[in-house]
């Protein structure tokens, strides 16, 4: 084997092992780079008991109910299907039924989501991307929701 040979196999090589690096990592990647999962997408999936993910949607109009020492219940929705949620802590300002939310945590055996952590989205104006397709494919998307909520799910723009 030449000099060249030897390079030209020993460049091939370290491609191939960069590459099959690059596959596993994003293989084991794979789930965690979603921002949310709708309730479709957990019943579709069935999310073990335990897992830790983030459960996004709308919080149902008449399923908010507010306990003792800041404990929360509510519905998030995303027009097919539902999940319960209970939270212990302080809400964002902007949470509120009808709106968008996004909930961190991890479903038990009953099938209620138990969230550490609530992100209330801000407004409509924009949004981003995977919002604003899950909501259309949902037929949740209002018209209303503005231009950049638009360009943001793909419509182009500014």
């Amino acid at each position: 084997m030449t000099r060249k040979q030897r390079r030209l196999t020993l460049i091939g090589s370290g491609m191939a092992v960069l590459a099959i690096a690059v596959a596993l990592m994003l293989n084991a990647l794979r789930d965690s780079i979603v921002f949310f999962n709708s309730p479709s997408d957990v019943v579709e999936k069935h999310v073990a008991a335990g897992t830790r993910i983030r459960l996004g949607g709308l919080v149902k109009t008449g399923s908010l109910v507010r306990g003792d020492n800041l404990s929360v219940r509510f519905e998030v929705t995303d027009g097919k299907n539902g999940i319960p949620v209970n939270y212990q802590g302080v809400l964002p300002d902007l949470f509120r039924e009808g709106q968008g939310v996004v909930a961190e945590g991890a479903l038990n055996a009953r099938g209620t989501f138990t969230a550490d952590s609530i992100l209330a989205k801000h407004d409509e104006t924009y949004m981003p991307k995977e919002v604003a397709e899950a909501l259309k494919r949902s037929g949740h998307w209002k018209d209303d929701y503005g231009p950049r909520a638009g360009a943001a799910a793909g419509g182009g723009g500014k």
